[in-house]
């Protein structure tokens, strides 16, 4: 069983590379079997990848008012970079599998960034986005963390969702680290621990405020209000100022309040991984 880290909040985390070091033995110089012997002093150091799933909406409709909502392209490119150059194996996910909706505002390019250029022109990543697995074909073992980018989308389906509700709990049990960032918090909607209360009880979180929902023109579209929901489900809910990043760890919960919370979320999510795995 891993051991639980303490609550931290905090704005950015460092770069890592996760590393295994294993010994390498020379089977020509073993003794004869029953013989006393120490290891020869040969080492690698190998690296392998941690297994990181990344969680995107399937839904695009914004409510009643006749626009495109879906996922928050800087919520995705920024931590799904921060995974890659920290040596990651990297696989999309969404309800429906397929292409996911693109909330268009988050391609304008007032809100580009050097990670989703960077994302939009990458062939690699654009076809892993073009083909991301079903949830019903996900299996909890298969990886060692699971990130949840925002966007309004996940208000609407992820929150809902049976397959990821399942997911999140089967992570928490198998002591897992979950991220999840801005709307994404709303994916802990129905999350319960084994005990039957909501996950986020008791917990520090983070997520997209109201005060950013209202600056946003959406407060009377969206189905709730992520503040609302983590503080109603018991939740001791932190903020920074509007659009500014604010990360909240808590045991294997790290909650992003932003956009610009996406990648120091995801680099806490590798500081998690790397203390431990």
């Amino acid at each position: 069983m891993r051991s639980t880290p303490s609550t931290r909040v905090i704005a950015s985390i460092p770069y890592h590379r996760d590393a295994i070091v294993e010994v390498d033995r020379d089977c020509d110089a073993l003794p004869p079997a029953g013989t006393p012997t120490k290891l020869p002093p040969h080492t690698i150091s190998i690296s392998r990848p941690m297994n990181l799933l990344i969680v995107l909406t399937s839904h695009a409709k914004l409510g009643n008012t006749g626009r495109q909502t879906g996922f928050w392209l800087e919520e995705l490119a920024a931590p799904y970079y921060a995974f890659k150059d920290a040596g990651a194996a990297i696989t999309l996910a969404s309800p429906l599998g397929g292409q996911p909706p693109l909330d268009p505002k988050s391609d304008d390019p007032s809100a580009q960034t050097d990670a989703t250029r960077r994302f939009m022109a990458d062939p690699q990543a654009l076809a892993a986005l073009a083909a991301t697995v079903p949830l019903r074909a996900i299996s909890t073992s298969d990886f060692d963390a699971v990130f949840y980018p925002g966007g309004h989308g996940p208000l609407w389906d992820l929150s809902e969702n049976a397959y990821s509700i399942a997911l999140i709990e089967s992570m928490f049990a198998a002591g897992k680290p979950v991220a999840a960032v801005c709307h994404a918090p709303a994916v802990l909607l129905r999350v319960k621990t084994g005990e039957g209360k909501p996950i986020v009880a008791g917990k520090a979180v983070t997520g997209f405020t109201n005060s950013e929902e209202e600056a946003a023109g959406l407060t009377d579209v969206v189905p709730f209000l992520v503040e609302d929901m983590l503080t109603r489900d018991g939740g001791t809910f932190s903020r920074s100022a509007d659009w500014q990043p604010h990360v909240v760890t808590d045991g294997l919960l790290i909650t992003g309040q932003n956009p610009a919370s996406s990648e120091p979320a995801a680099r806490a999510l590798l500081d998690m991984l790397k203390e431990h795995r």
